[in-house]
Order: structure tokens, then sequence, then C-alpha cells
């Protein structure tokens, strides 16, 4: 039987005394992390992980049944932080898992410091006076069109999310890290991320986090991140003026900078000075 590090193939970079565990998002594994993490380990110790069902991690470990909710993912965080004896974590966290790990945050908050959410999103569909992104129609065609032609798919789906007009490398690195996911587990990963709604949860989470809002993401309008910046008890809301959906990849050394100052705050005066520059 194979351990919790090498079922989410684990990797530590880095020799810091505080912690760093970045998670991926829909589609991706922790490759994605390749602009920035080198740069933050520098200065802190870095997890890495895959998801199950994603890059390198144990595969015959995936459970339809369990990844079918965000908390069979959430799970796996806190398997992750017991296995490593994590504490006091600065958590980055891309789209969907800003939700996974605001789960594993409420439920065990003792375990984080700092927070930081890049393009998340509580709830993808437009419902009468919350602005998701999406008609329901819209991720029933999306599912359907994984389920029919995968790689159709794939390749419809790297320049919604990116900006190929000014990074065509990106676009394609994206088609090619979302046809690398085995079809049935990245259409579960879909439904499992579209369909669903955390914004009952957000007043729950106490732990002070930073909003990463894209000022032209065509998965993420800027609506939500209002949203979020008004329903978190403890956030703070920053606009990236970037096109896109993976700032860390298209932006990565503005994105790290604004992960590390955020970091460094301590006092009120601190947040002061790093709000108004």
């Amino acid at each position: 039987m194979k351990t919790i590090q090498q079922r989410n193939n684990v990797k530590v970079i880095g020799k810091g005394e505080q912690t760093i565990l970045l998670a991926h998002g829909f589609g991706c594994d922790q490759s994605m992390w390749q602009y920035i993490a080198p740069a933050l380990a520098e200065n802190y110790r870095v997890i890495l992980f895959d998801y199950v069902g994603a890059g390198d991690s144990d595969i015959t470990a995936y459970q339809s049944e369990k990844y079918s909710s965000a908390h069979g993912y959430k799970k796996d965080i806190l398997d992750i932080i017991d296995e490593l004896e994590l504490k006091d974590i600065h958590f980055v966290g891309h789209s969907v898992s800003s939700m996974i790990g605001m789960l594993a945050a409420i439920e065990r908050p003792e375990c984080f410091k700092k927070f930081v959410m890049i393009g998340p999103s509580p709830c993808y569909i437009n419902e009468p006076g919350y602005t998701g992104g999406f008609e329901a129609s819209d991720i029933a065609e999306l599912l359907t069109m994984m389920e029919m032609n995968f790689t159709g798919w794939a390749n419809y789906l790297a320049p919604v999310v990116t900006d190929p007009a000014k990074d065509p490398q990106l676009t394609k690195n994206m088609e090619q890290s979302f046809v690398s996911v085995d079809p049935q587990i990245a259409r579960e990963f879909a439904e499992m991320t579209f369909m669903s709604d955390h914004r009952k949860g957000l007043a729950s989470m106490t732990v002070p986090t930073l909003i990463i809002q894209c000022s032209d993401d065509s998965i993420v309008p800027i609506e939500v991140g209002d949203y979020l910046h008004a329903h978190l008890p403890a956030s703070t809301l920053h606009v990236m003026q970037v096109k896109g959906h993976y700032p860390h990849m298209s932006k990565p050394t503005e994105t790290r900078q604004l992960i590390e100052e955020f970091f460094l705050i301590n006092t009120e005066e601190d947040e002061w000075q790093w709000k108004n520059g």
C-alpha cells in the first residue's frame, strides 16, 4: 500500500522555517507552480502535490464516490498536513483549490496562518442577485462536450482561460495539461468544480485571506471577487490587470510578490502600508 506522500506525489523544496502549501486547480498538476515555486523556496519550505488523478499521483487511489465532492479532496489535504506534521501553514490555492483549501481551514483553522486564493469562485452558476459567470445550461454543455469529444473540449477551453494573443505557448501548455488527465476523472472533477456552491461556508472562514482576482477572467468574472471579499470575514481583495485564469503562470513575478508581501503582514500598520503602497 502506498503512503500518502506517494498517493499525492508530494514534493518538498526549500528549507525555510515557514511552510507554504501550493494546491493546483482543475485540469492541472503541481507543475503549474513551476514559475513561482523555486523563487518561493528561497525563503520558505514549499510543499507541492498532485490531487489523485492528476500528474504523477497514484491513479489507482481514485474513487468516484469520494471525489464527487470537494470534501474528498479536502480530506487529502488534511492527510498531507497530518502526514508531514504541518502547522501555521501559508496556503495558496488556485481556482477550485481555493474552496477545497477553505473547507480544510474551516475544519482545522489551527493549522493555517495565512491563505491566498487565486482566481477563486464559491459558485460558478448565475442566480438571482448573484453573478457566477455561467448559466446552468452552459455547464451542462461543457460536461457533455467533455464526454463526446474530450480533445475538442481541451482545444476549446485552453484559449478561453488564457490569453493566446499574448502568450500562445501558455495556451498550448494548457491544452496539453487538459488532455493528459484521464477523461472520466477530468469530467468528474469538472462536475464537482462547476456544480458546487460554497457560499454558505464563507462566513465560517476565519483565516486571513488574500483574494487575487484577474481583471479579465472568462471563468471568474470580476463580480465574484467582489462577492467573496464582501462575505469572507478576514479578506483582502487585489485585482491584477491581466487576462486569463492563470496569473501565476502568465504574470508569475507579480503574483509571487503579492503572495510574499501578504505573508509578511503581521500588524494592522503593516496591512495599511501594504494596501496603500
